[in-house]
């Protein structure tokens, strides 16, 4: 389906190498000229077309996904009620419209149905792997048209996988292995999160966190690696990365709604008989620092490393299976 939309590029392989080793002059302006205002320009025109964002979530039934979602957003999104007795794993993606003062955000919410659910799961991965190559092969059709238009074309790749685990038990299930490793950051960027973490006391999810961590390093599944080369955010993002000594993940959230009255103020939060978990309480849940890493600090990262690493290299993978190949000396397959 591809070939009728690469001939057009085939006689230009190699233009760009030519020009890679030129020498650059540096000069000094006489006086000012204008182009410093490029970075502003971007903005307004970004501004003004808009932003997408696409999130998976991966995760069994009933493991409080929707709720997730609504917190993150601080709005209610629709959501239909899933059954535990699905045959089959689906992909149930729900496009919205959000606007946050000035700013627009198509928003992509594409949740797992009946993940978990089925008695064999040995490939209960693979409609999620396919659903994740379909929204890449949509892209690179697009891409290489003749007469494309990526300016208005809906991105419906995903930029961010939640991965959902269950917070009872003491390590993670085979299941969650398994798609973990199938799905890891050669596919897209993957954020693991312990559900309902309000289920489980202190002390045990600590200790969940640790086991968790070790099973995904031991078994080699590349999470997403908060980036620390911008200076504005190298702190914060260095301080959740996964070190030997520490480890702020998987996030341990609670999701709720509910405004509920604690002393003086409105807070989100889940009600007991014993008292409040409070969303926002970092002393609660690390539902905050999810909220901070995944849409304050690093949703343009995000959005980069889905284009720049993992559809480049769906893409390289692409074009090599049809014969095509770069022709320079630098150039090297991906397998």
């Amino acid at each position: 389906m591809l070939f009728m939309y690469l001939f057009e590029f085939s006689d230009h392989v190699g233009l760009l190498s030519q020009h890679q080793n030129e020498e650059k002059r540096n000069l000094d302006l006489g006086g000012h000229v204008g182009f410093d205002s490029l970075p502003d320009q971007l903005v307004s025109k970004s501004v003004a077309q808009g932003f997408c964002f696409n999130i998976l979530c991966v995760g069994e039934t009933g493991i409080g996904k929707s709720t997730m979602m609504n917190t993150l957003f601080n709005t209610m999104f629709e959501n239909e009620e899933a059954s535990h007795y699905e045959r089959d794993v689906q992909l149930r993606p729900e496009t919205y419209e959000l606007r946050e003062s000035n700013v627009n955000l198509k928003l992509t919410v594409v949740q797992t149905v009946g993940f978990g659910d089925q008695i064999n799961k040995e490939d209960s991965f693979k409609p999620i792997l396919d659903y994740i190559d379909t929204q890449f092969e949509k892209y690179l059709e697009e891409e290489l048209k003749i007469k494309r238009s990526l300016f208005n074309y809906h991105d419906t790749r995903i930029h961010i996988c939640l991965y959902f685990i269950a917070p009872n038990g003491h390590s993670l299930k085979s299941l969650d292995l398994v798609t973990m490793k199938k799905l890891d950051s050669k596919v897209v960027n993957i954020i693991p999160i312990i559900a309902k973490s309000d289920t489980v006391n202190r002390s045990e999810l600590d200790k969940l966190k640790i086991k968790i961590m070790s099973e995904l390093v031991s078994n080699g599944v590349q999470i997403y690696q908060f980036p620390t080369e911008d200076e504005a955010v190298a702190e914060i993002n260095s301080s959740m990365n996964v070190t030997q000594t520490e480890t702020h993940l998987p996030f341990a959230v609670v999701g709720s709604v509910d405004d509920v009255k604690v002393g003086n103020k409105l807070v989100k939060a889940r009600m007991y008989p014993w008292g409040s978990v409070q969303v926002e309480n970092e002393s609660h849940c690390d539902f905050v620092k999810l909220r901070e890493m995944l849409l304050r600090v690093n949703m343009e990262d995000l959005r980069e490393q889905t284009h720049a690493r993992h559809y480049e290299l769906y893409r390289r993978c692409k074009l090599e299976e049809m014969g095509f190949k770069d022709t320079g000396p630098d150039s090297q397959s991906f397998r």
